[in-house]
Order: structure tokens, then sequence, then C-alpha cells
């Protein structure tokens, strides 16, 4: 697929969201980035922002398949995977697929469930696979998780661990709407629901041929500079316990260069670093502020594209230092 294709595959299936979800463009663009980058996303937002409903509208702008897991502390990592049942006629014992055996995947309030259920997602997530006695079975193409949680409520919530919090490429809050947004809002949703309404405006295999094609855009020398600075940056924080990972790094370049095809550009902007950093980083931080370390770690990042020099055309110009 040509950048300009991927492009407008991107364009339509935003405009397809933005039926449902309104005042949400660049939270909208992100999330497209992420699928096409074929990495994850979480949303991470209060009661009735639309985390669900924007979810369920990316799906429907999909034509693949699509599970929903209500996530329960009851729930069991078997309920994730699937598991294997005895066939009394054959038998034998057979394998039952379970909800993760598809290509989009709502993982609803994810820090509701149990660290050992949330593990379940590990593997799938990071090597689109799952194994199960022993055996290990493919994930089809493409596989997106976009997972929900509630930060404000604390009861009967389980944390996300660092590792599991490292397999999302982008953690990215929604936000209020303005007034006119929610205006907007009551005018659309007055007479019926347009989620219900949504067609499909791209396929599985366009997904799929839009996540082997974005990696051609160029991510020329200083960019990429740019890219490492910034991630050394995060690790020499007097407030920091732990900095940003090189499979953060990765996932930031990578995000970078769906950004640009996003665009319709087949290079990479130091400007698409900037506007990625915060949702590719801040939640890979571990900071020593404890309680609202979230928005800590948001301001941080923040912080640190804000002083770090940015790459000029000039082939003279001072590399950049990290700790500078």
């Amino acid at each position: 697929m040509e950048i300009s294709g991927i492009a407008a595959m991107a364009k339509k299936i935003k405009e397809n969201i933005e039926k449902v979800i309104i005042g949400r463009s660049s939270e909208l663009e992100l999330i497209v980035c992420a699928l096409i980058a074929g990495g994850h996303v979480l949303l991470d937002d209060v009661p009735g922002t639309g985390k669900t409903v924007t979810a369920k509208a990316l799906a429907r702008s999909v034509d693949c398949r699509f599970s929903r897991i209500q996530f329960t502390p009851d729930l069991l990592p078997s309920d994730v995977t699937g598991m294997s049942v005895f066939n009394q006629k054959e038998f034998c014992f057979e394998f039952r697929e379970g909800p993760a055996f598809t290509n989009v995947l709502l993982a609803d309030e994810i820090n509701r469930a149990t660290p050992r259920t949330q593990s379940a997602l590990l593997e799938c997530m990071e090597e689109r696979q799952i194994t199960t006695d022993g055996v290990t079975r493919k994930l089809a193409e493409p596989f997106f998780v976009i997972a929900t949680q509630n930060p404000v409520e604390t009861s009967g919530t389980f944390p996300l661990p660092e590792a599991q919090l490292d397999r999302f490429l982008m953690r990215i809050k929604q936000g209020y709407p303005d007034t006119e947004g929610e205006l907007a809002i009551l005018d659309r949703f007055i007479n019926d629901d347009p989620l219900a309404s949504i067609e499909p405006v791209a396929s599985a295999a366009d997904i799929v041929d839009a996540q082997r094609s974005y990696q051609s855009v160029l991510v020329s020398e200083p960019v990429r500079r740019y890219i490492v600075a910034l991630t050394e940056a995060t690790r020499v924080l007097t407030d920091v316990t732990l900095g940003v990972s090189p499979r953060g790094m990765l996932w930031l370049m990578r995000a970078s260069q769906a950004l640009a095809a996003v665009s319709g550009r087949d290079y990479v902007l130091p400007d698409d670093v900037k506007k990625l950093a915060v949702p590719v980083f801040a939640h890979r931080l571990v900071s020593r502020s404890g309680y609202g370390g979230a928005a800590r770690t948001e301001a941080i990042i923040a912080e640190v594209v804000r002083n770090l020099p940015v790459p000029t055309e000039d082939p003279d110009a001072e590399r950049i230092d990290p700790k500078a």
C-alpha cells in the first residue's frame, strides 16, 4: 500500500468514528496511528467520556472479528485465552478458543481483573500468539487490543504492573469535550444511537497491508538521534525510578512513522516525535511521586520535550546531549 493509500484509509476510519465521538480529533488520530503501527492502546479516563464507545466505533469501522471482555475480579486467564475441554463422544480433549482469538479485542475496565488474569494478555499482545497446555497457537492478523480503565476509582481494582503497561503503545486520555462539543453530542444522540449505523470502511487485509507498508517511511539520522536522546533523558531524572526501555524507544520510532504516513508524508518530522512523546513514553515511567503518578509522568515527559533541543538541518549542529 502506498503512503497516500494509508493516509486515505486512516482518514476514512477517523471520520467514521467521528460520527459517534465528537470533539476528539487529535485522540482519534493517535488511536488510528497505533492501529497502523501494530501497537495497542490504553484509554485511561474517568467514567462516561466515551472510552468503550470509541473502541466499539473503531471495531465497527474495520471489517474484521471483534471481541469484548468485561474484566472482573473473578475472571480467570482461561476466560481470556480459552481452555481444553473433554469431548466425551470422541473421548479426547479439544481446545475451545477464548475471546482473545480475534482481530480487535476490547479489554473493558482491565484494571478490575487480578494480576494473574491481566498476565494472560502479555504473550498475545507482544508475540501475537497464545500458549496453552504446551501448545502455541498463532493469532490472526491484525491483532489490536484497546483497553479501558478508570483512574479515579481504586475499590476493587488492581493497578497494571509495569510489564503490562509496557505492552501498550500509547496511553490516551480523552477528557471532557468543550461546550460546543457537548451540545453537538446532545444533537447527535437526541433521536437515535449513531453507533448502530456505522458501516466498515476498511478490511482486515487493508490494515495488514498498511502495517507492512508504513515502515518504509524515512526516519533520518538526526531524528533517530533525537528519539535516542529523549529516551536517555528519561533515565537520568532524579524523580524517576525507572526510565523508558529500548522497547519504548522502538515504539516511539514506529509510531512516528505511522503518524507521518497518516499525514501523507514518507518522512518523519521532529514534530511527529514531539507529538507522540507523552502518549508513548509517560505510562512507561515510574516516578517517585506515588499517588497521582500518571499526571506527574506526563508532566515529566512534556518538560523533557520542552528542554531538549530539536534537531536541525545543519550538518554541523552540536550533537544532542540528553544529560545537558
